[in-house]
C-alpha cells in the first residue's frame, strides 16, 4: 500500500504543475483572444502580429481589410489582429519657463 501511493503521489504533483503551468495560462490566452475578436469593429486602430498598424476597414467572417496608409488597403486574416489600439491623446511636452 506504501509502495502504491508513494509511487501516485509524483505524478499527481506532475499533473497538478503541468495544469498550473501550462493548461491554465494557455485558456486565458485563448479566452483573451476571443475576446479582441469579438471586439473588432471598423474604424478601429489596429496592431497585426507582424506589427503592422492600420485601421479596420471593414470585417469578415475570416478576413479583415486593414487601411495601412492613405489610398492603401489590405486584406489580412482575422486572427492576424494582435491588438487594439487604444485612442492616446498627445500632449505636447511642457516647456520650461524659465528665465
Amino acid at each position: 500500500m506504501e509502495n502504491w501511493a508513494s509511487t501516485l503521489l509524483p505524478i499527481a504533483i506532475l499533473v497538478l504543475a503541468f495544469w498550473f503551468l501550462v493548461l491554465r495560462p494557455a485558456r486565458a490566452q485563448r479566452r483573451d483572444f476571443q475576446g479582441l475578436q469579438s471586439q473588432l469593429a471598423p474604424g478601429q486602430r489596429v496592431m497585426l502580429a507582424s506589427g503592422i498598424f492600420g485601421e479596420t476597414v471593414t470585417i469578415g467572417d475570416e478576413t479583415v481589410e486593414l487601411l495601412v496608409a492613405p489610398g492603401t488597403v489590405i486584406t489580412v486574416n482575422r486572427h492576424a489582429v494582435s491588438r487594439i489600439i487604444a485612442d492616446e491623446i498627445e500632449t505636447e511636452p511642457e516647456s520650461s519657463t524659465d528665465s
